[in-house]
């Protein structure tokens, strides 16, 4: 029999608002599963329960009050181990803050908090975000619900897992080169990157360039969308944040599947390497949903050349954060963000303006798909789960890859363009493991995304082969 932890974040929030779920009941249930699973899986890293259980309370006295309540009120959440947050261990993933617990939120859980979520814990990341294979020094490595020999991916991998298996109902994540949308494929949940700019981030440390976002993951995209509710908003630290009504992304209504010009790609156009069995996979689901479109071609930008944009843009973002500390605590640091450092001190000015040049093209070429189609659909990944020790795939199909980074070029190609995406979880690829269909729309059309995204969702729900798929939880227990 499911638990209170099993509901979904917009039930479970109903349910708190009309007085039929305690907010403490919802945390105990929570409690209860992580004490179950995490042992196995080792998605939660830190909790303050003391303070988690005082505001629960609290909020199980405000609603008995008869007050106004906020959208999140009552709900436990997971702050990815990136974000800081007032008297809870941050270390984000890194030896060099093994020990550091932050004096306050940083904005991102502070709005949570406001909204009347109970922050009970922090979740698992790669060192400083780097690397799609959740693990560390610090902690080490976070497995796969469906097969915990394999990796959850990353860097929100902490979040993806804690959602599969019930530990907590909404989590938070980011997203550079498909930090929120990598793991949410692996592990059978939705993660949803947003436009640059819908939730703020006031510390990025380039704040005009896109590629670094913030965003909400949740079972289902309602989920998910209700959380984005909270996150989003307009804070003038961040240069992309702009006016917006965070409340437009809570219900958004699904539009007529009928009604959408559909383009979809499984390789990018060729620019991107997808193991045969994804391929695969998404082209059956394709061939699924095409009748309901009002139309569904093959169809991809130009996106060739990404892979060299992206990896120069990315470092640039690793010299503006870590450059100091690979000159002053190198011994400290594992070998992604060492890696990335020296590699961006190799570029030069002209590397940098050809990079920024070549993404500017990405990016209208993308814009001009969408003259013609409503959404683009693509795979999230290019491989399936592989095994957690290892750091990343070298090849796909046997063709040997550049960096240890190129395997996530499904996600990072749309990264360049900026454009809103979301990994929907759509049954399992043949080795057993869930499966996630990328989808991808306008830009500036993160409701929108949000929206053809549970109608989607509801479409594939009614057969098991393409439903979102549970973890067995009774193997991860004990």
């Amino acid at each position: 029999m499911s638990q209170a932890c099993d509901l979904s974040a917009v039930e479970a929030r109903r349910l708190i608002g009309t007085k039929k779920l305690s907010p403490v009941e919802l945390l105990d249930s929570c409690l209860k599963r992580i004490a179950e699973v995490n042992p196995r899986l080792n998605a939660i890293v830190a909790m303050d329960e003391a303070r988690a259980r005082r505001d629960a309370k609290a909020a199980e006295q405000a609603v008995m009050a008869g007050g106004a309540l906020g959208p999140l009120h009552g709900l436990p959440v997971g702050i990815k181990d990136l974000e800081e947050t007032a008297g809870l261990r941050t270390t984000y993933g890194s030896l060099i803050h093994k020990d550091y617990v932050p004096k306050a939120d940083e904005r991102g859980v502070a709005v949570l908090r406001a909204a009347g979520a109970v922050v009970l814990a922090k979740t698992n990341t790669p060192e400083f975000g780097a690397g799609a294979n959740t693990r560390n020094e610090v902690y080490g490595f976070t497995r796969n619900p469906f097969d915990p020999a394999r990796t959850s991916a990353g860097s929100s991998g902490g979040s993806a897992v804690a959602l599969a298996t019930g530990m907590l109902p909404l989590c938070t994540g980011s997203d550079t080169g498909g930090s929120l949308r990598n793991p949410a494929a692996f592990c059978g949940v939705v993660g949803f990157r947003p436009s640059p700019g819908v939730v703020p981030n006031e510390r990025r440390a380039l704040g005009w360039t896109t590629l670094s976002v913030r965003g909400p993951m949740g079972r289902g995209v309602a989920d998910a969308a209700l959380l984005l509710s909270a996150q989003a908003g307009f804070d003038p630290r961040d240069p992309y944040s702009r006016p917006l009504d965070p409340a437009a992304f809570r219900d958004v209504a699904p539009p007529d599947l009928s009604s959408l010009r559909v383009a979809y790609s499984p390789d990018f156009g060729g620019a991107a390497r997808i193991d045969k069995t994804i391929r695969a996979t998404f082209l059956d689901r394709v061939e699924r949903l095409a009748p309901a479109f009002k139309r569904c071609e093959e169809k991809s930008p130009d996106f060739a050349g990404g892979d060299r944009a992206f990896a120069v843009i990315r470092a640039q973002g690793f010299l503006a954060g870590q450059l100091e500390n690979y000159r002053t605590k190198r011994a400290l640091l594992g070998p992604n963000v060492a890696a990335n450092v020296e590699e961006g001190l190799r570029y030069s000015a002209e590397d940098v303006a050809t990079a920024h040049a070549r993404q500017t093209q990405i990016y209208r070429g993308v814009q001009a798909l969408f003259a013609e189609f409503d959404l683009f659909l693509a795979p999230a990944v290019a491989v399936a789960p592989f095994p957690v020790e290892t750091w990343y795939p070298e090849a796909v199909d046997g063709a040997k890859l550049a960096s240890y980074f190129h395997w996530l070029a499904p996600a990072y190609l749309i990264t360049l363009a900026g454009n809103p995406a979301l990994s929907l979880p759509t049954g399992r690829e043949p080795s057993g493991t869930p499966f996630g269909l990328q989808i991808v729309g306008p830009h500036q059309g993160d409701r929108f995304v949000l929206a053809a995204a549970r109608a989607l969702e509801l479409h594939l729900a009614g057969d098991p082969a393409t439903a979102r798929p549970v973890p067995d939880l009774a193997k991860l227990s004990g």
